[in-house]
């Protein structure tokens, strides 16, 4: 029988969502506990539920309709059905469902954020959010539906509705029906109280989940993006002098110095490079001599990124917001999503330029005038094709890539009867992510093989230690290229390289450090 996955374990005692316990969260399942301080401003939060419905006052969300509706006084007697009716009618999302790890990360943000007592939530909701996430049992979430406002009012709905024993959970690849699977962990379906329906449908727990698997899947393939261009740096006997230290504190740019000072590692102590060293070449091709630039200022904008996504998942963004010590509870917008939407967009630019650099260095690779390697990148050429329709798969998907580029934020369409009239986008803005990171791990990857038959065709001149440590991970996954074979298996093999995340260690997790 095979072992359970063990779960990782997020703290939320006093301590603020790192992202280092994200990308855990994201990779395995997870568990999170709360620490006295958390069960007891949630407990304070809804008591201030309980005295605003005591004092008769209209508070938005607690007993008002919503939205456009929002000057619609509801009956004490009518409150929980007000939010069930409210979760029923949200819950109209479309589309393929989240994957299983999105959908757990959704759930480690909503308990950090509703853990903060700010949103007039229950114990007993609290107890049965961490109850779906230590027992697997993941609500189905429709990817589409939401406009970044207000929430992610549709895709938090569905997750709510679990809770309430309808629509259908995945537990380990297995669909169930919410009530049957709620019995089989041990809960009753909730009875939301007033105001829990607003607080588990408001917030942008959806699209910053999406948004930071989409930047960690962006972490690795932008590492191994750097480890190809040094490897075809070698292989197309590129000279390190662009990489200089000195260049690039003239232009006083963070990201352009640690690529820059990552290149010059990876490519240190290379035979190849040494043997030329006395060439009469004058200049490389921007896609080698320019990576520092390039490829630093993307590492600026994902780094960026991450500090406003980690900000995000520690944030409250439901609405209305209870201040139970100030006895008051303010309406506001916290539910837009734009930093997540912008946030997004940037690295939807970056992980574009990463693909599109990549594609340009395999172009040079497969052309015998500007490479002097063989063509296409094998012996016999003519009878053998090489890497010739290979290019032509990463320039397919570069191009594809540059039209999900498009920013998302810059579109609004207004909602719910024009109360609210700009939205962020964020959710899709925020999902595109992992299918350009893809994109671009696919392109990397053929870079790769390329770069790694480039640097054979030099042998018996070996590249750096780090390149060659990098040339047998790539060798373990497909063999030399020797003549035309079926090589469909062979990119896969290299994009599961890439987007494992083994190449990370050769440039440096240091890279992405604030």
């Amino acid at each position: 029988m095979a072992r359970a996955a063990r779960k990782v374990r997020v703290a939320l005692q006093g301590h603020e969502l790192t992202l280092d316990a994200l990308r855990g969260a994201l990779r395995s399942p997870a568990r999170v506990t709360l620490g006295r301080g958390e069960m007891l401003r949630v407990r304070r939060s809804a008591l201030a539920i309980e005295r605003v419905l005591a004092g008769g006052k209209s508070v938005y969300g607690v007993n008002t309709g919503f939205g456009s509706l929002a000057q619609t006084r509801i009956a004490t007697a009518e409150l929980e059905l007000l939010q069930r009716n409210l979760v029923l009618s949200h819950a109209a999302g479309t589309g393929a469902l989240l994957a299983d790890p999105v959908v757990r990360l959704v759930l480690v943000l909503k308990i950090a954020s509703l853990a903060q007592g700010y949103s007039g939530v229950r114990p007993a909701t609290m107890r049965a959010l961490q109850r779906l996430l230590e027992t697997e049992t993941y609500p189905c979430i429709p990817g589409k539906g939401s406009v970044g406002a207000s929430g992610d009012l549709a895709p938090l709905a569905h997750l709510a509705a679990a809770l309430i024993g309808v629509g259908q959970v995945r537990t380990r690849g297995r669909l169930m029906g919410a009530d049957k699977a709620l019995a089989r962990i041990g809960l009753k379906p909730l009875r939301l109280a007033a105001k829990e329906g607003l607080a588990l449908l408001n917030g942008t727990q959806v699209s910053t989940a999406l948004a930071l698997a989409g930047l960690f899947a962006i972490e690795n393939v932008f590492a191994a993006a750097l480890v190809a261009g040094a490897m075809s740096v070698d292989a197309l006997k590129g000279s390190d002098a662009p990489f200089d230290e000195r260049i690039h504190v003239l232009r006083r740019q963070d990201g352009q110095r640690r690529v820059a000072a990552s290149l010059r590692a990876l490519l240190a102590g290379s035979r190849i490079r040494a043997s030329h060293l006395d060439c009469d070449r004058v200049q490389d091709p921007y896609s080698l001599r320019c990576q520092p630039q390039v490829m630093g200022a993307c590492l600026d904008l994902i780094r960026a990124v991450s500090d406003t996504l980690q900000r995000e998942a520690n944030a409250v963004t439901d609405n209305p917001l209870v201040f139970a010590r100030d006895r008051e509870i303010l309406s506001g917008g916290n539910f837009h999503a734009e930093p997540v939407a912008l946030a997004a967009d940037q690295l939807a630019l970056a992980i574009a330029e990463i693909g599109s650099l990549s594609e340009r260095r395999l172009a040079l690779l497969i052309d015998a005038k500007m490479s002097g390697l063989p063509p296409f990148l094998v012996q016999k050429s003519g009878v053998n094709s090489g890497f010739m329709v290979a290019q032509v798969t990463a320039a397919a998907l570069v191009s594809e890539n540059k039209l999900l580029a498009h920013p998302a934020s810059v579109d609004s369409i207004p909602t719910s009867a024009n109360q609210e009239d700009h939205v962020s986008m964020a959710t899709h803005g925020a999902r595109r992510l992992l299918e350009m990171a893809d994109n671009a791990a696919t392109v990397i990857a053929i870079e790769l093989l390329a770069a790694a038959q480039g640097l054979e065709f030099h042998r018996p001149m070996k590249s750096s230690r780090p390149l060659e440590r990098a040339l047998r991970l790539v060798r373990a996954q497909a063999a030399p290229y020797t003549v035309d074979r079926f090589f469909a298996p062979d990119i896969e093999a290299a994009r599961k390289l890439v987007i494992s995340g083994q190449l990370r260690a050769l440039p440096g997790d240091a890279l992405f450090a604030s």
